[in-house]
Formats: structure tokens, C-alpha cells, sequence
């Protein structure tokens, strides 16, 4: 059986054992948007739960329009262009619009990325900066949140006069979904809110994970946070499939090959498949609603092993990033079993201060216990440095099952210290694992990884 994996720039081609195959779950089936420029206009002329765009910035004599950063395959070289000749028509000059990457963390954006992400006349016209997040001073301190997060949002963002989001909705391993309130937190937020934020007291919720916002508190924080910052307007996207074009890459004798060329070119888009604009909470709902009858896939019962992806570019560019695709693999596969992850990894591990915490920890037992202490207690946010969330959700997945990971972006020995396993091709680690649970094992495949939102029925 083959199977096309999200993977790098251009996917992944495998060969999987038909008889083990009980399931492939991928997106409905539904059609991409006929003209999306279109409907991106009409969504600003008719949004949900709020006056036009055009009747918003009236008036208004600045404008941020924060935008996701490379992280994100957000098709702002179509939204963006209505935004802004939307604010324009209404009165604010060229120089007061700011596009501003909301960055989180995250490195910054630069050069030939921003023409990648916004289009080259976008990039060649307008002012574009990056967040720093680790710079405090850069940031408005706005109080306490409900649940007592700091709360320290950009500076630019809060001093304009009209505030503006874009994004994409899509299944989140932490906050439910992506999209609306994310872009403000963590988005243009400071280390020290998004620290306490993405601490234990959240994150070893129950409810704060993939395609649950009900009584979650990473979403019900964000949100109200969000709302201490403001947000006049949000354009948020639904995207779809990648359509397999071209694919090169493929597994042959069991090593990969074909998918690392001398010059990278840009990854296939994904089509628009719904557009919402208007309120932050109102449009955002609605969004929700259409991709989760988008991208939920069931199976009838749990499985041995789960074949996956981590969405390929770009967020499969770092193990950082890559946990998100075995996070999303956790609900159908049976306690014990095995998740199989394909990733480019071509960025590497990911930050300097997560490399540091991996070398600081040789088991996640350890650095559980560092984080939640012998009685499970959280310990202060302050005992913690950026980015040890990830380390802590990759922890919940390898209670649950093993790790096997596919990748030509970093050698075998830096995966082992990763915990998981390397393996030298999909095929081979599906072989691997069927000697382990057994020739008659069921397998799973979720080719695009955490963008599908997999459940049991």
C-alpha cells in the first residue's frame, strides 16, 4: 500500500503492509474556495459579529496587522492585500500600517522568508517587523490575567489604533485549536507571560489538548488575555489538502532519498477552504466549527502503531515543532504501542534554550519529577526556562507509547538523546515494529500529521 507523507518541501512516498492497514484518516473531502481574493473581500465588507473593516479603521490614524510567522502556512499573500488596501481606502496612511510577525519564541522572520509568507509586493512595500519575545522591554505590562498570568504584550501592537489579526484554524496540541486569541498570546507576548501560560498548572489539564476548547485553560487564558489587549478585527483561513505534485521523495533502500535538492523551492500552497473575519471570539468560533467537521478522522478502536507526519514544511523544520505530530497520534494508538513520525528536522533540534534543557535532562522521568515534584505539585514558573513545555508534552506521549523517527536533517546519535528511536525509513520502522506487537499488528496512518484531528469513534 502506498501512502504520501507530509514531509520537507515535498513529501514522502512509503510503502506500508496493506493487510496491517486498518485506517487512513485524512481530511473530508471537500472543495477549496473558487476565487478565495474574493472571498477574502466579502468577509471584510460582511464579517461576523462586527461593522465592516472599512467602517472600523475610519478614522483610526495607526494600524498592526499581526500576522503568524514561518511556522505557519498561513496564505497571507492573499489576505493581506484586501487588508491593506482596505485600511488605506479608509484614511491611514502607508506609513502608520505596521505588519507584525508574531513571532512568539520563535527566531525572527527575515529576507527572502517574508517574501515566501507575504508575496513580494507586500514585502517590498510595506513595514514589516518582527516580535522579540525575550525582550521585555519591548512589551506593555496589562495586569494579571483571571487565573494570574503576567500579562506583557507588544508594545506596538497595543499602542495602535486599530488592531488587526490573521491566522489559521486548525487542531492544536495544547489550546483546542489554532487561530483567533493565538495570535495576540502567544503570539505578541513576553517570555515571562507565556511561561506561566505554558506551565504545568495549564498543560497537565485533561482538557488542554488537540480539538478541545470546552473547559480548557490554555484557551479560556489566551482569551482573556487576548481581550486585555484587544482586538478590533481577525481574518482567519481554513486551509486544505496539499495537492501531491511532483513528488520525488521517496524511501528506497531503506534509506530516504529525493526530497534534498541544491536549491529548496517553495512548498506546495494548500487551498482556502473557508475565510472568517470579524470579532475575535465570534469568527473564531465559527471557524472552529467548519474545521473540525474538516479534519476529524475516526477510527472504530485503538491501534499498535500510528504512521505520521509532522505536516511537513514548516513545522516539520524542527523536533521542536515535530512533537506536535506525536502528540496528535496519542489518541488512537494503544497504551504501549508505537508512533512512527516522519520529519525533515531540517532546522535541527530547535532553540538554544531547548537543546539546553535536553542536555540538562537525561530522562523525561527526571525532568518530569524537576517539574512537578515527588507529590506532583507544579513547581513555580520561575524554576523554568522557554521551551520546556515541549519538552514536557513529548513526556505525556512517550508515557503512552514508543517513538520510532524517519528524518535525514540530524544523524541517529542526536535523535537517541531525544528519546526516540531513529530509524532509517518508515518501511523500516514499521517492520521494527510489527516484530515487536506482533505479524498480525494493526497500523494507522495519519499522513498529515497534527493537522488532521484524530479521534475514536
Amino acid at each position: 500500500m502506498r501512502v504520501h507523507l507530509e514531509y520537507g518541501r515535498t513529501g514522502l512516498d512509503v510503502e506500508l503492509p496493506e493487510p496491517n492497514v486498518v485506517g487512513c484518516l485524512r481530511y473530508r473531502p471537500l472543495e477549496p474556495l473558487a476565487n478565495p481574493e474574493a472571498a477574502v473581500r466579502q468577509s471584510l465588507e460582511r464579517p461576523i459579529g462586527s461593522p465592516p473593516l472599512s467602517d472600523l479603521a475610519r478614522g483610526r490614524h495607526s494600524a498592526c496587522v499581526a500576522i503568524c510567522d514561518v511556522t505557519r502556512p498561513v496564505p497571507n499573500a492573499v489576505l493581506l492585500p484586501p487588508i491593506l488596501e482596505t485600511l488605506e481606502a479608509a484614511g491611514i496612511p502607508r506609513r502608520e500600517i505596521l505588519i507584525l510577525v508574531a513571532t512568539g519564541l520563535h527566531r525572527p522572520n527575515e529576507g527572502d522568508e517574508l517574501v515566501e509568507m507575504l508575496g513580494p509586493y507586500v514585502a517590498a512595500n510595506y513595514r514589516i517587523e518582527n516580535h522579540h519575545g525575550q525582550a521585555r522591554d519591548e512589551h506593555t505590562y496589562l495586569g494579571q490575567s483571571p487565573r494570574g498570568v503576567p500579562v506583557w504584550i507588544d508594545s506596538r501592537y497595543v499602542q495602535a489604533e486599530l488592531k488587526i489579526t490573521t491566522g489559521l484554524i486548525e487542531p492544536h496540541f495544547m489550546a483546542g485549536f489554532s487561530g483567533g486569541r493565538k495570535l495576540i498570546c502567544p503570539g505578541l507576548a513576553a517570555l515571562e507571560t507565556i511561561r506561566t501560560w505554558h506551565g504545568p498548572r495549564f498543560l497537565e489539564h485533561a482538557n488542554a489538548r488537540n480539538g478541545c476548547l470546552d473547559e480548557n485553560p490554555v484557551h479560556e487564558e489566551n482569551t482573556a488575555i487576548a481581550r486585555m489587549a484587544g482586538c478590533d478585527f481577525i481574518v482567519n483561513v481554513v486551509i486544505g489538502e496539499t495537492e501531491k505534485k511532483n513528488a520525488s521523495a521517496s524511501a528506497q533502500d531503506g534509506v530516504i532519498r529525493g526530497h534534498q535538492e541544491d536549491e529548496p523551492h517553495a512548498a506546495v500552497p494548500r487551498p482556502i477552504l473557508r475565510v472568517v473575519a470579524g470579532d475575535m471570539e465570534a469568527a473564531f468560533l465559527e471557524g472552529v466549527a467548519f474545521a473540525r467537521q474538516a479534519v476529524t478522522a475516526t477510527l472504530p478502536g485503538p491501534v499498535d502503531v500510528v504512521v505520521t507526519s509532522s505536516a511537513g514544511y514548516p513545522l516539520d523544520a524542527t523536533f521542536y515543532q515535530s512533537i506536535k505530530g506525536m502528540v496528535a497520534a496519542m489518541p488512537i494508538v494503544k497504551p504501549g504501542g508505537t508512533i512512527i513520525v516522519a520529519a525533515s528536522l531540517s532546522e535541527g533540534i530547535g532553540s538554544p534554550e531547548f537543546q539546553a534543557i535536553l542536555d540538562e535532562h537525561p530522562t523525561l522521568d527526571g525532568f518530569m519529577e524537576r517539574l512537578l515534584g515527588r507529590n506532583g505539585e507544579p513547581s513555580p514558573p520561575d524554576c523554568f526556562v522557554m521551551d520546556h513545555w515541549q519538552l514536557e508534552e513529548l513526556a505525556k506521549v512517550r508515557r503512552q507509547a514508543n517513538i520510532k523517527l524517519v528524518s535525514d536533517g540530524l544523524p541517529p546519535e542526536a535523535l537517541r538523546r531525544m528519546f526516540v528511536e531513529p530509524a532509517a525509513s518508515v518501511e523500516a520502522a514499521v517492520a521494527d515494529a510489527l516484530r515487536e506487537h506482533g505479524p498480525r499488528a494493526t497500523v494507522a496512518v495519519i499522513p498529515k500529521g497534527p493537522y488532521v484531528l484524530a479521534e475514536l469513534a
